[in-house]
């Protein structure tokens, strides 16, 4: 199958998943700190090791659909920071832990100031 349909339709689902944990969260009265935004973050990456373990243990050579679809597609539609983690896993794993330690603080704050930054250049258009 197409690597873009696979990641495509694993993504799709992941994004729907994410939006439901969201509309739950509303439903059930979780107003004032984004619990859901945690809980799928940390869902995610705890799902993102359970996966990415089993396929090296049981397939190591003929995991690259499965890695397509749950991983990249429904794991990254339905969190990026799995994504995120995994990264920075791998760079701990291979002892490179100045690039890990950088990596995970320019993702932090270079993405949180992007974020400030895209909504003040709204803001002033917007005015």
């Amino acid at each position: 199958m197409n690597a873009f349909l696979l990641v495509g339709a694993g993504g799709a689902l992941g994004a729907m998943g994410r939006y439901g944990v969201g509309v739950f969260a509303a439903r059930s009265g979780l107003a004032g700190f984004p619990y859901a935004t945690l809980g799928v973050n940390i869902l995610g990456s705890l799902l993102m090791g359970l996966l990415i373990g089993a396929l090296a243990k049981f397939l190591p050579g003929g995991q690259n659909e499965i890695r397509l679809f749950f991983a990249v597609g429904l794991l990254g539609g339905f969190t990026t920071f799995s994504a995120f983690s995994l990264d920075a896993i791998v760079l701990l794993e291979r002892g490179q832990l100045f690039q890990a330690g950088s990596y995970i603080a320019i993702s932090v704050i270079a993405s949180i100031f992007a974020l400030f930054v895209g909504l003040l250049i709204m803001r002033a258009i917007a005015t």
